[in-house]
């Protein structure tokens, strides 16, 4: 797994978990990391991953094909 440091304003109301929530979700939604994948960047079982992200606007429904296959397979 890569690392980066990102430098955040100390102006807003910002906590590590929700950056990476965010990120990771976001990165879900553009077809970057599977389901799995965003989970495992921020630590959270997969169930959990997907119960969490719509309080970050991203919808539980993939773009990304194989994704959705890979969920109905595993499920």
């Amino acid at each position: 797994m890569k690392s980066i440091v990102l430098n955040i304003p100390n102006s807003g109301d910002f906590n590590t978990f929700d950056l990476s929530v965010y990120l990771a979700a976001k990165m879900y939604e553009d077809g970057f990391l599977s389901s799995g994948q965003a989970a495992d960047m921020i630590g959270l079982t997969k169930r959990a991953f997907i119960e969490i992200i719509g309080k970050y606007g991203v919808s539980v429904f993939s773009r990304n094909v194989e994704d959705l296959k890979n969920d109905f397979i595993h499920a």
